[in-house]
C-alpha cells in the first residue's frame, strides 16, 4: 500500500469512493459529553480520550489546561493539518513539515452579559490562522495553493467557525436527594 505523509493513500481513496458511490456513507454523529470537576473545571469524554479543561488564572480559573475556546482554537489548527496531509498525500506531494498558527478576538462583555449578544458577540469575531508548509521535494507555487484553497474551503471546523449552524441546547434538570 502506497503510504505518502503517513496515510495509507489507498484507503482514502477507497473511502472517498465509497462514500462518492453511496453519499448517505458519509452522513455521520459525532459526539463529546462534559462534566463539571469543580471551579471553572471540566472534563470532556471524546470516544475513549478525556480532555481537561480550565480557565485561565485571569478569568477566574486555575490554569490547569486549556479553555473551551482556546480548544476550539486547536482545532481549527489541527483540522488544518489533516486538511494539508491528506490532500498532499492525494496529490502525492510528501509534507516535511505542516504547522499552523491561529489566534482569535474575543469580547468578554459579550461573554460576562454585560451587553446583548446583538451588539457585542460572546463568541470570537475573528479567526486568524497562518500556515507553514514544507514539502520534500519542490512543488509548484500554483500547486501548494491550490492546496491550500482546497484545504481551507473543505475544512468542517472551519467552515463550521464561519457558517451558521444549527445548535439545539435543551435543559433537564436532575434533583439530588
Amino acid at each position: 500500500m502506497a503510504e505518502i505523509n503517513g496515510v495509507d493513500v489507498e484507503y482514502l481513496k477507497s473511502l472517498v469512493n465509497a462514500v462518492k458511490a453511496n453519499p448517505e456513507l458519509g452522513k455521520t454523529l459525532w459526539r463529546a459529553s462534559a462534566k463539571w470537576k469543580g471551579g471553572f473545571k471540566e472534563e470532556v469524554r471524546i470516544r475513549e480520550f478525556t480532555i481537561k479543561m480550565d480557565e485561565p488564572a485571569d478569568l477566574g480559573g486555575t490554569n490547569t489546561a486549556p479553555n473551551m475556546v482556546e480548544m476550539v482554537l486547536g482545532a481549527f489548527g489541527a483540522c488544518l493539518i489533516v486538511g494539508y496531509v491528506m490532500n498532499a498525500a492525494v496529490r502525492g506531494i510528501q509534507l516535511d513539515k505542516v504547522e499552523v498558527e491561529v489566534e482569535g478576538d474575543i469580547d468578554l462583555p459579550g461573554f460576562f452579559g454585560l451587553e446583548p449578544p446583538e451588539k457585542v458577540s460572546p463568541g470570537f469575531t475573528n479567526v486568524r490562522a497562518r500556515v507553514f508548509l514544507k514539502t520534500k521535494e519542490p512543488v509548484s507555487k500554483e500547486e501548494l495553493e491550490k492546496l491550500h484553497e482546497d484545504v481551507v474551503k473543505t475544512s468542517p471546523v472551519g467552515n463550521t467557525l464561519k457558517n451558521p449552524v444549527n445548535v439545539e441546547v435543551k435543559l433537564e434538570t436532575r434533583r439530588t436527594v
